[in-house]
């Protein structure tokens, strides 16, 4: 087993695995730009090292100074959460050149899951459902439009390195193809470094389900069913909820073995989740897959009572899983709380945080990184928290989540956040009765 850790990664997912770490008997190292001298993770963290100033690319994304922040301290393995370096290939053989284990995917594990086009054809290979459309890349908007006459509109391109809506155009008719063209490609390179397009088939009124899944070094592969993260703004997940209301036991077994066949076709090891998208006639193609573990990874945590962190950590040591599949006994519904204004298209509100009350109760949990006095920067990401409930029905979780967010209490000078948004949510009555697609935030109305 490991015996020290560092964490290269910041907020509340720093201090998810620096808890359960110590539950462990492991230590930590905390790593930490200057604008996050004060955060709760460097407080509980065995060990914390400055690794440079605010900006992203100078401190969390910067692999030589975690590197050396590694070997100083003498960590013998990196986790690195979600987001930043996660699904870096570069820093995974980084890890591995310098002997510190990577608690994450392997280099060629990322690699063959990064690049959306690669991954389809991977997936494919392997027996699971894909959406028809490019094989490959797209040279060209003719290419496309000839494409699209063939497996009709709507279609949808989108960035082959891409991620969070970006370099992503839906396309109705021949006409639109070429102005979608030239924008998707020019905010793929901006924000990429990698223009490459490619084209499929775009799905309406789709669900967002997504399979997590668990592998080991040994060739065992099992699923912890699934989330349902439909209910998103601008491809940002809002709210995410298991199991989902509008999976049936055949589906998810069904979806659950797909996904089990396309972990195995790459041998992967660690926990992942593969992404689909359902129509409204519940058939699945695969979207995507992701190399690490996710946001909303609590939800399964909390309706198959299992600790993924502690799994993840245990994989990358060595220990083989169980192989068992996994499937909710509860019902658990996660709302993520960002300091934006709903009121406002959802603009930052970065900003000392005077007075803070968190919910309780049966069936509550709160994972966060704040606290009375704690200043958000403005430098990341502007999740601040993530409430989870859990309930033996769906109606009682929303009843119960209803109840918590308005229990939960964050006041500074300036500071707004997507509370509001969240409770007006829960007392929607198409959400409350599961009619909702990726769609639903298009027309939803905080001040209806």
């Amino acid at each position: 087993m490991f015996k020290k850790i560092l964490i290269a990664n910041r907020g509340e997912i720093a201090l998810r695995v620096i808890r359960t770490a110590r539950e462990m008997g492991i230590k930590t190292v905390a790593v930490y730009s200057t604008a996050d001298r004060d955060s709760l993770h460097v407080r509980f963290a065995d060990e914390a090292v400055c690794i440079g100033p605010p900006p992203s690319p100078q401190s969390y994304l910067n692999m030589a100074n975690i590197i050396a922040a590694a070997e100083i301290t003498n960590a013998d393995a990196i986790h690195p959460g979600y987001g930043f370096l996660s699904e870096n290939a570069k820093f995974s053989q980084i890890c591995r050149d310098h002997g510190i284990k990577f608690i994450g995917a392997s280099p060629e594990m990322i690699n063959s899951m990064g690049d959306k086009a690669s991954a389809k054809d991977t997936m494919k290979k392997a027996g699971v459902p894909v959406i028809p459309g490019s094989e490959g890349l797209l040279s060209s908007a003719e290419e496309g439009i000839e494409l699209a006459k063939q497996i009709g509109y709507p279609v949808i391109i989108k960035a082959t390195a891409g991620g969070g809506g970006r370099g992503m155009r839906i396309i109705w008719k021949d006409e639109e193809f070429e102005k979608n063209w030239d924008s998707a490609k020019q905010e793929a390179a901006a924000a990429f470094g990698n223009d490459g397009i490619y084209m499929e088939k775009y799905v309406e009124e789709p669900r967002h389900i997504e399979i997590q899944l668990a592998g080991d070094q040994y060739g065992k592969v099992c699923h912890l069913s699934e989330r349902d993260c439909s209910i998103q703004r601008r491809h940002q997940k809002l709210v995410e909820e298991s199991p989902s209301p509008f999976i049936t036991d055949e589906l998810r077994e069904k979806m659950g073995a797909a996904a089990i066949a396309g972990a195995s076709a790459i041998g992967y090891e660690g926990l992942g989740t593969i992404e689909f998208l359902v129509d409204k006639h519940r058939n699945f193609y695969f979207m995507e897959m992701n190399t690490r573990i996710q946001v909303e990874h609590p939800v399964t945590e909390e309706v198959i009572n299992f600790d993924l962190v502690k799994e993840q950590i245990l994989i990358a040591a060595g220990v083989p899983i169980s192989g068992r599949n996994y499937y909710p006994t509860r019902h658990a519904i996660e709302v993520r709380i960002n300091a934006e204004d709903p009121y406002n298209n959802f603009r930052p509100t970065p900003g000392k945080i005077e007075y803070l009350h968190k919910p309780g109760g049966h069936g509550v949990r709160v994972d966060t990184h704040i606290y009375a006095g704690y200043t958000i920067p403005s430098n990341y990401d502007s999740m601040i928290a993530k409430m989870i409930v859990t309930a033996q029905t769906r109606e009682e979780a929303i009843i119960k989540m209803e109840r918590a967010l308005g229990e939960f209490i964050i006041e500074g000078p300036g500071l707004k956040t997507t509370i509001p948004l969240q409770i007006k949510l829960m007392q929607n009555e198409d959400f409350k009765k599961g009619n909702f697609t990726t769609a639903f935030m298009n027309t939803f109305d905080i001040n209806k």
